[in-house]
């Protein structure tokens, strides 16, 4: 029988009739092709746009402040731009400002734009996954399976460097003040809480024996309240706190099923983690299924990242740029501290912070009574934030001590702005964190002060 060629117009008819009663069978929503760029303004007095991604290339305009771009992709720390002539060019991510999208299928001409290029793995979007929200982490189970397979893909030190080595990341030495430190004690144990609290106890019982009043015992009573923890103390409850809360977030969202996308998330993050001041902590990364663009941060070194927040990231470096930012908040304890102040506050509960045997029980006990009153939803507590600026700057001197541009966190952030003040993926991250451009104001603000010299890498 001789062969009959359809024609490519009904062809394409038959196709689209195909895709439609698949659709409908399956109950998927067909969405119009999304225009492929986004809009923009230039932020500074002037800039060049250049022919190529690159200094050197050759400038075929220059545009003033306010002067509306179109942006329709990215190259690195450029973006590709329409100008209004229609001529194309590339323009540095810190030259413009992406604008505030208020319409919700500008979600999807962003996601079409920036989606799919992290590389290492091919995460891709499952059924609809709600976003987690507080109340989630505060009622999941603790999921041990999903726990182990997340520390399983944790890496040395040593296998992260040799991994850097490969791919041609080098170490800097970058000074940042604003850095915490843990406290030094030249190799002698510190005395714990419950110790200096055994030694008020006993001053109480001689101001008795003297005949010393109430005025001895009040102010003894101040300080034993205010009694500070030994290092040891401290470090015995992020490490008790880390694995428990990191369960209940995967009982809310497991991890992502992508092997490749495991291993990458963990060697960048503990290459990114060995230039912070906590190297030593038990880093372990991980990458779970939810929709929203977002992060959490668990005291003791545990980070887990979202599907949505993943599947915006370009390159390497922008992995870099959110886990740096994540490991700032373990690195300052800021999680801790709010579970500090919860439990203080709390009436009786600070005993239980009270008494915390180092390397042992105790820590154990109270991390896993913390999260069987709390779940993990300080995993959603709204941070002050000025910890979330010094987060921001710190993933900068991060990306700079470990062989990045520190430019790539602004790219993220600029990204992050394209999806939209009403975008749902945005939902949790509005609730917790400054907005978008008061973030990318402070790190203009701020100059990358001590880092210029690393922002043309």
């Amino acid at each position: 029988m001789p062969v009959v060629l359809m024609p490519a117009t009904l062809i394409r008819a038959v196709s689209m009739c195909v895709v439609l009663v698949v659709a409908a069978a399956t109950g998927l929503a067909i969405a119009a092709a999304p225009t492929q760029d986004m809009p923009a303004v230039v932020h500074k007095p002037s800039v060049d746009v250049h022919s190529g991604p690159d200094f050197a290339t050759p400038r075929v305009a220059t545009l003033n402040r306010n002067a509306p771009v179109r942006i329709s992709g990215q190259q690195g720390l450029w973006f590709r731009v329409n100008l209004p002539e229609g001529k194309p060019g590339y323009l540095r991510v810190t030259d413009v400002r992406m604008a505030y999208a208020g319409k919700a299928s500008s979600s999807a001409n962003s996601m079409a734009i920036f989606n799919g290029r992290a590389a290492g793995g091919k995460v891709t979007e499952t059924a609809s996954v709600r976003g987690i929200d507080e109340s989630d982490l505060k009622s999941a189970s603790f999921n041990g399976a999903e726990l182990a397979k997340m520390e399983s893909y944790r890496v040395s030190p040593e296998a992260a460097a040799a991994s850097a080595r490969a791919k041609g990341w080098s170490s800097s030495n970058v000074a940042y003040a604003a850095e915490a430190r843990p406290v030094a004690n030249g190799g002698k144990p510190q005395a714990t809480q419950s110790e200096k609290r055994s030694g008020l106890s006993l001053a109480r019982g001689l101001l008795s024996q003297i005949g010393i009043g109430s005025v001895g015992n009040s102010a003894i009573d101040v300080a034993d309240k205010t009694v500070p923890k030994s290092e040891q103390e401290l470090v015995a409850e992020e490490l008790a706190l880390a694995p428990e809360l990191a369960g209940r977030i995967l009982g809310a969202a497991p991890l992502v099923r992508d092997d490749g996308a495991q291993r990458r998330v963990n060697e960048i993050g503990r290459w990114m983690a060995s230039h912070s001041a906590r190297p030593e902590l038990p880093w372990t990364f991980g990458i779970v299924d939810d929709g929203e663009v977002n992060a959490f941060a668990a005291p003791g070194g545990y980070v887990l990242i979202t599907r949505g927040l993943y599947q915006l990231l370009s390159d390497d470096a922008e992995v870099a740029a959110v886990l740096g930012h994540e490991i700032s908040h373990v690195v300052q304890r800021d999680h801790y501290e709010v579970i500090r102040k919860q439990e203080i506050s709390s009436a009786g509960k600070d005993i239980a912070l009270s008494h915390v045997s180092v390397g042992g029980g105790i820590a154990g006990s109270m991390a896993k009574d913390y999260v069987a009153r709390h779940g993990a939803a300080v995993m959603l507590t709204s941070l002050d934030r000025g910890a979330e600026y010094r987060s921001d700057e710190a993933s900068g001197f991060y990306l700079a001590r470990s062989g990045f541009n520190p430019l790539a966190l602004y790219a993220v952030l600029q990204k992050m702005t394209s999806l939209g003040t009403q975008s749902a993926s945005l939902a949790q991250l509005y609730k917790t964190h400054p907005p978008l451009d008061e973030r990318l104001e402070r790190l203009d603000r701020n100059g990358y002060t001590g880092l210029q010299q690393y922002t043309s890498r």
